[in-house]
């Protein structure tokens, strides 16, 4: 399996969110590369994350799926209660 893997900065721009963000939706995702030190700088976490663009797709898709779900299911309820 030959994958791209993409920087956190990358993703950002690529979602138009910030790295922050980005951080918080990959860093337990399985897949994602953590090729930061393990220690503390600056009294915070440092992390470094590489995400492989399946992950992403898969993130991606897991999103949007379940907001498509949601609103056909409310479609159905809709109708039956008319």
């Amino acid at each position: 399996m030959n994958d791209q893997y993409l920087t956190v900065a990358e993703v950002a721009q690529m979602l138009d969110v910030s790295r922050d963000t980005v951080r918080r939706m990959f860093a337990g995702e399985p897949g994602v590369i953590n090729v930061g030190p393990q220690g503390k700088r600056a009294s915070r976490p440092y992390r470094v994350l590489r995400i492989p663009r399946s992950v992403l797709e898969r993130v991606l898709a897991g999103r949007s799926v379940k907001g498509d779900t949601s609103a056909s299911q409310d479609d159905g309820e809709l109708k039956q209660s008319e």
